[in-house]
């Protein structure tokens, strides 16, 4: 047995894992390392990956990367942009060997229209984003047009093949909305909503077809009691407590969707494919003293790229890698994991929990072989790879077909409904609830009521595993839209 465990210990890859299986964070990934505090517009929140559930789209996969935490919705008069100086990317292993095989890229441009009054006999330049009421795309009334590209990059995401997507039109760069400032700008409380549509823009993917991308502020979707959560679990989280309050209600968030064809994305010999979210800015950065007019001109940047956030399951690096350790993840990449094993191997979730808790006793099994299951490696019957490498990403088993918006379980795989998390995460999956579980054991106990997925542990091992345990805040599906991209319309800023 201790050489089995030697063998498994020489191969698992990173605590990462266990972050997700971790339980809360102050949001999935909201400010979770000490540089990226710095750099809000780099700062990668969410990652979703589901297959599509909106009618006639079954042949689809969404991905959704969320950027820039804690959006109040009035936080004008420089609403929430993305960086022009940064490279934002979804990478897509589709073979289970932890190295990117697909990277849809995303730059980002501002430019300033100068929109100019008379006033007193001189043109003097309107200090706002916009001067009026705003309709339809790039409107005159909007002073900065907010553009962005999408390459496909196949292969190594640095030196790989590069294609620039484009509309079936041979247009190849996007419009992305202004912020939702307010009913007013908008015409009314719905007008946002039919600005933002405008915004969708089907994109052909050469080789297997046509998908969709919309760039733009949604309503948070993530839902946790985060202050109960970080006042030492100051509820009871044993089954007990519902109606807890959500306090990311009321914040917004920046999104990029993707919709892709599942031609695009898996092969006919490995349906199992895994993706993350990066976010990168050049090496060299100097502030500029005297920024020449216009927009963009504050810093001088240059140098290769230099990755400063990533993300793919939920609660990872906020709540399992050491302090010491947390930007350091933040710029590695799934292939390079194993430097973070010393989280994984004794993980310190469960044992706060006991120890706040002691009739939800930790789990006793090490390594924890169902958590490397669950987050590194893929379920064995359910997403992992053929050939799985350890390796911490979202996996999705694309040739499970999506289970209808009516009839989703907010505990996914948990709840009988194999289409959610962890196989993928759709917006309404309680991943606070599941992750928690999944720390104490869930997977043990649930190896005794199906043969289907072995983890390597047993009942005994997991006293808590099949404890109800839950945050108190709970959404389903229905309280998202039922098609892309998804997320709900992000609050106005005259609330």
């Amino acid at each position: 047995m201790q050489k089995y465990q030697k063998r498994l210990l020489s191969t698992l890859v990173t605590g990462l894992v266990l972050s997700s299986a971790f339980g809360p964070a102050q949001a999935s990934s909201h400010r979770e390392a000490p540089f990226i505090t710095s750099a809000p517009k780099v700062d990668g929140t969410d990652f979703y990956m589901f297959r599509s559930y909106e009618a006639n789209r079954a042949g689809f996969v969404t991905m959704i990367a969320n950027y820039q935490p804690f959006q109040d919705p009035q936080g004008g008069p420089n609403f929430f942009q993305f960086d022009a100086n940064a490279l934002y990317e979804i990478s897509v292993d589709n073979n289970g060997d932890g190295k990117e095989d697909l990277t849809f890229q995303l730059r980002f441009n501002s430019t300033s229209k100068k929109t100019a009054l008379t006033i007193g006999g001189k043109s003097v330049q309107i200090p706002l984003m916009y001067s009026g009421p705003i309709s339809g795309v790039n409107p005159a009334a909007l002073n900065v047009r907010e553009t962005y590209t999408v390459d496909l990059v196949k292969g190594d995401r640095r030196t790989g093949t590069r294609t620039r997507l484009a509309n079936n039109a041979g247009v190849s760069v996007f419009d992305k909305p202004i912020d939702n400032v307010g009913d007013k700008t908008f015409g009314s409380a719905t007008g946002y909503e039919t600005y933002a549509n405008q915004h969708i823009y089907d994109v052909v993917i050469p080789g297997c077809g046509t998908g969709r991308v919309f760039v733009g502020q949604r309503k948070e979707p993530f839902y946790i009691a985060v202050g109960k959560i970080f006042d030492l679990f100051n509820l009871n989280p044993l089954g007990a407590e519902t109606g807890q309050k959500n306090d990311l209600e009321q914040k917004n968030i920046s999104s990029i969707a993707l919709e892709v064809p599942i031609a695009c994305l898996a092969t006919s010999a490995e349906p199992v494919i895994g993706a993350y979210t990066t976010a990168s800015v050049r090496q060299g950065r100097l502030i500029n003293p005297t920024p020449a007019t216009g927009l963009n001109n504050a810093t001088k940047e240059g140098g290769a790229w230099s990755q400063v956030s990533r993300l793919g399951m939920p609660l990872v690096n906020e709540v399992i890698i050491g302090l010491d350790d947390k930007d350091r993840f933040n710029a590695s990449k799934p292939t390079a994991d194993a430097q973070f094993l010393t989280y994984v191997t004794n993980p310190a979730f469960p044992a706060v929990v006991e120890s706040l808790f002691p009739s939800a006793k930790a789990p006793t099994n090490f390594p924890r072989t169902d958590l490397v299951a669950a987050f590194l490696t893929g379920i064995t019957g359910l997403n992992k790879p053929a050939n799985a490498v350890p390796s911490e990403m979202l996996r999705l088993n694309t040739s499970i077909a999506a289970t209808p918006l009516a009839t989703q379980s907010a505990l996914g795989v948990a709840g009988g409904d194999n289409a959610g998390f962890p196989n993928g995460r759709r917006p309404g999956d309680d991943v606070v609830d599941l992750s928690v579980r999944v720390a104490m054991g869930a997977l043990c106990v649930l190896t005794t009521t199906t043969d289907k997925f072995a983890v390597g542990c047993k009942p005994a091992d997991a006293p808590a595993g099949g404890a109800a345990l839950t945050d108190g805040v709970r959404k389903t599906a229905a309280d998202f839209k039922g098609g892309f991209p998804y997320l709900n319309t992000p609050l106005p800023g005259n609330q």
